[in-house]
């Protein structure tokens, strides 16, 4: 197997998405995690840029062990002294030089000849050898830079002694295929490329940084340069669990593997984002939520009957929970029917019938059924009481004193009845405008209201204590609709009074 080596750059290039600034606690708290990760490198941060960073990068060198510690720095001698300052404590460290390479770079950022940028470069990588042993060096925007430039400064830094060598697709611009063929061009035309590790560091503008890093690796590279949720400036980085899972996933076909832990991603994902403030999408590949999340019925089908068939790799693999069946209206029998029985409940065919009718309805009218609803399913299902009054319809008015006025359409099972009635509120109205059909005058005793689950389309839970002669029976309905569920809750205790006491 081809070891890849995993440099990560969350607590540098990620820290540069605006809003998610973090104190040298909070990169502390993640470079120990990224050691709990093993990843092989970890760039800590950019020392001259303040004395916060310079203070993060010296506490993650002096507290943290097992990956490298890198430190970035300018071509220049304060930034690169800086660097060396803060790593003085670590017993692995590194200096990561960057210095353009492009044309467009050069001509409007450094303003200076080719000539004079390429001694910058082997100026910066002998001072910076000087102080440490491991030394990488990053001619940025690469892929935008003139290819025999770019293989005579990749040339020159590695001769004066840069034991690694990035090539980093600043602005994400290159084609995955384009990418490949660089790093294998760079590989046969730079004839001192051996001596050094060669590297890729791939940014998302088009979204193709994790494609353009696997090109890269299929075409020579044996270091990566990626971030945690793949955060970083403008689009981000190629996102570090995506492509160490590529790698185990495929690894048969690739012959390459990682030294990462792969059960520690799932935690260093939430980590990463809990401390810079930055949620991960729903569906984003590996961390998302719904990475593991089944919703069709086909595919909760084939889930249920082998995880191989929509699944290429396990959730618990990576730290996260089990996948997830999402109860919706596409959902089928067989899921419904599953997680009931992981619920605990045991139900009849004919039950089930019931039960599933009721789904149906409820999921038609939420995006997502989830376990808080199905209790409330069930408990109906379960009560086992023949409904001998339905409701059919109802409408809420106002009269123009501005009481509530309520009419409601309830069948007996033969005929269906209508009446009206007033009310001090819209429930009370509708009370007693049952109270018409049914001949079964309630007094409620006690009402209760609560949301079963979060959110504007929460399922409300109504509870009705009604007391019909010296009988005290206890109504329950659920309901989107908060005035349906108080309306069901009341026919329930109806229908309830009526099975005890005809």
């Amino acid at each position: 197997m081809k070891r890849i080596e995993i440099f990560d750059t969350t607590l540098r290039d990620a820290e540069q998405v605006p809003g998610a600034k973090l104190n040298p606690d909070e990169k502390l708290q993640i470079a120990r995690q990224l050691a709990r990760l093993r990843v092989d490198a970890i760039e800590a941060g950019f020392p001259i840029s303040s004395p916060g960073d310079h203070e993060a990068v010296r506490r993650i060198a002096s507290e943290v062990t097992g990956p490298t510690i890198v430190a970035l720095a300018r071509a220049k001698q304060e930034d690169i002294d800086a660097a060396a300052s803060a790593l003085a404590p670590a017993a692995k460290a590194r200096i990561h030089i960057f210095l353009s390479a492009s044309d467009v770079q050069i001509e409007t950022l450094l303003r200076k000849p080719k000539s004079e940028v390429l001694q910058m470069a082997v100026d910066a990588v002998r001072h910076a050898r000087s102080i440490r042993d491991d030394v990488e060096f990053s001619p940025m925007d690469a892929t935008r830079a003139e290819f025999g430039f770019l293989c005579q400064m990749v040339e020159a830094v590695i001769a004066e002694g840069a034991t690694v060598v990035n090539i980093p697709d600043t602005v994400g611009y290159a084609l995955p295929n384009e990418f490949g063929k660089l790093i294998a061009d760079i590989r046969t035309t730079v004839p001192n490329i051996e001596q050094a590790r060669l590297s890729v560091h791939c940014h998302n503008d088009l979204g193709l940084a994790t494609a353009t890093t696997l090109a890269a690796i299929m075409n020579g590279a044996t270091q990566v340069e990626c971030t945690v949720n793949g955060l970083g400036e403008r689009a981000g980085n190629a996102a570090m669990e995506e492509i160490v899972c590529a790698l185990h996933v495929r690894r048969p076909v690739l012959q390459m593997e990682t030294g990462v832990d792969l059960r520690e991603i799932a935690r260093t994902s939430r980590l990463v984002s809990s401390l810079m403030g930055i949620p991960i999408q729903p569906n984003k590949a590996i961390v998302g939520a719904n990475a593991f999340a089944h919703s069709s019925g086909v595919h909760q089908d084939g889930i249920l009957k082998d995880r191989r068939n929509f699944e290429i790799m396990r959730p618990e693999d990576v730290g996260a929970s089990a996948h997830r069946l999402v109860l919706t209206a596409r959902s089928g029998r067989h899921a419904l029917r599953h997680r009931l029985q992981e619920l605990g409940f045991t139900v009849s065919d004919d039950q089930f019938t019931t039960v599933y009718a009721q789904f149906l309805e409820l999921a038609d009218k939420k995006k997502e059924v989830d376990d808080e609803d199905l209790y409330g399913i069930m408990e109906d299902a379960l009560q086992d009481v023949e409904a001998t009054f339905s409701l059919q319809s109802f409408r809420i008015e106002y009269d123009e004193m501005g009481a509530p006025v309520a009419t409601v359409s309830v069948n007996d099972g033969q005929t269906t009845h209508k009446s009206s009635s007033t009310g001090d509120g819209p429930v009370d109205a509708a009370y007693l405008a049952i109270d018409k059909v049914t001949k079964r005058e309630g007094r409620v005793l006690d009402f209760h209201l609560r949301a079963r689950t979060s959110g504007r389309e929460a399922v409300g839970e109504a509870t009705v204590k009604v007391k019909f002669g010296d009988l005290v029976i206890l109504g329950r309905a659920n309901n989107t609709d908060i005035i349906r569920a108080s309306i069901d809750a009341y026919l329930n205790a109806v229908n309830r009074s009526i099975a005890l006491q005809p």
